[in-house]
């Protein structure tokens, strides 16, 4: 049995206002092409197939489009995971429409554990027991005890996710020994998830979320239970192993969410059963948008800009000018040495000019440039708040952060 594994699509996302349909479009038609040309049996995708819980229409339109095509493909399964960006409820309302369809769709747990046990049949042969276990939310796995300390809570965490995944596992197991006993070989475990592993590489400006307010659970490789055969993870935008366990992987993103990411080889994995055992392979996928981070003084960009339009380039830009001098109109400067080309600048950050607006009274910033957390320190800052306060309030913070971000706003 074939499987491909692949998360964190992010749909709908743009790039400094930029949008990227295109891309999107692009990748969706390269993956269902690669999926013909490898004969791929089953299709898993680890989480965050949307950036946001309220995706546009032309984020959905993308996704039904793409999984209507694969439903008329080889492709005989498709097993969806919601991610931390991901809304349960958007996720859920059409499953049992496109259960039809042979997608399975796990957006939240459920009373029933059953739910995320899913028998992967051709021609009403067992082929493949998947435990499809969702972005595992705070209020899921933990109860919340007055006065528990940060490690109390890690504790915790990373406790509701282990007994998770081996309750959800066991019923895969009971599946399997089944199937044995009627003659049917025995079936591999696959598992899925989408969290944050122990060791996990990120780079900067990822998007990658902080899954747990304040905590550094970062689950280690044994929190699994042995009985899987593979496990296919999402939330990191970086693909490899968790630990050394050839068998455990992220996929990454199969695009650059970001310029920290601009560099990377995407990928998505193939994984062949024999029997139990899977054979691991990583396939490239290619590059829809070329971006291109160029920091330096003005000869440095100017040069720079330069081999990219000797190459015919369109490339989406990051310029960051670190010069001496202080040049209030390097839009305009840039702009007018890209006009006869198809190259796009995405953002400028004129650092000289930065330090000294904000050196002064932050009257000019922006809200683009500071993150929540920021705005709530300078808060802090602003009206002399004691040290020995600021950490209770600074959790405080996060956790009502954390909560946004959770709601599910399409739930009743």
């Amino acid at each position: 049995m074939k499987i491909l594994h692949t998360s964190d699509w992010h749909l709908g996302r743009s790039l400094y206002g930029q949008k990227r349909y295109n891309e999107f479009s692009k990748f969706l038609d390269w993956l269902g092409k690669t999926i013909e040309d490898q004969g791929i049996d089953a299709l898993l995708i680890a989480g965050d197939l949307f950036d946001t819980n309220t995706p546009s229409n032309r984020a959905q339109a993308l996704y039904y489009d793409f999984l209507c095509r694969v439903a008329a493909s080889c492709c005989h399964h498709v097993v969806i995971i919601a991610g931390n960006h991901d809304s349960p409820s958007f996720l859920n309302a059409p499953k049992e429409v496109l259960r039809a369809l042979n997608v399975h769709v796990v957006g939240a747990i459920t009373e029933s554990m059953e739910d995320e046990v899913i028998v992967l049949e051709n021609n009403k042969q067992p082929q493949a027991i998947v435990c499809g276990i969702p972005y595992l939310r705070d209020r899921d796995i933990r109860t919340v005890a007055p006065g528990e300390t940060m490690d109390d809570k890690n504790a915790k965490l990373i406790k509701g996710i282990k007994n998770h995944y081996a309750d959800v596992c066991a019923m895969a197991r009971q599946k399997q020994t089944k199937f044995k006993c009627a003659g049917q070989g025995t079936i591999p475990i696959i598992a899925m998830g989408h969290l944050f592993t122990a060791g996990g590489k990120t780079v900067d400006g990822d998007g990658v979320r902080e899954l747990y307010v304040g905590s550094l659970a970062h689950v280690d490789a044994d929190v699994f239970p042995s009985s899987i055969d593979y496990l296919a993870l999402g939330h990191l935008h970086v693909c490899q192993r968790v630990g050394a366990m050839e068998h455990m992987r992220y996929s990454g993103s199969p695009i650059p969410m970001g310029y920290g990411e601009a560099k990377q080889q995407k990928k998505i994995i193939l994984v062949e059963f024999e029997d139990t055992l899977p054979h691991v392979k990583e396939i490239e996928v290619p590059c829809f948008q070329e971006l291109v981070r160029i920091a330096g003084t003005l000869d440095d960009i100017h040069e720079k800009v330069a081999d990219l339009k000797k190459n015919h380039s369109r490339a989406w830009l990051e310029i960051e000018y670190i010069g001496r001098d202080i040049i209030t109109n390097l839009r305009e400067t840039l702009d007018e040495a890209l006009a006869d080309s198809e190259i796009k600048i995405c953002r400028i950050k004129n650092k000289k000019v930065l330090e000294r607006i904000i050196s002064t009274i932050h009257k000019n910033e922006t809200l683009d440039d500071l993150d929540p957390k920021d705005v709530f320190i300078r808060c802090l800052n602003a009206f002399d708040v004691p040290e020995q306060e600021r950490e209770a309030l600074t959790a405080s913070h996060d956790e009502i952060i954390q909560s946004i971000r959770e709601e599910d706003v399409n739930a009743e």
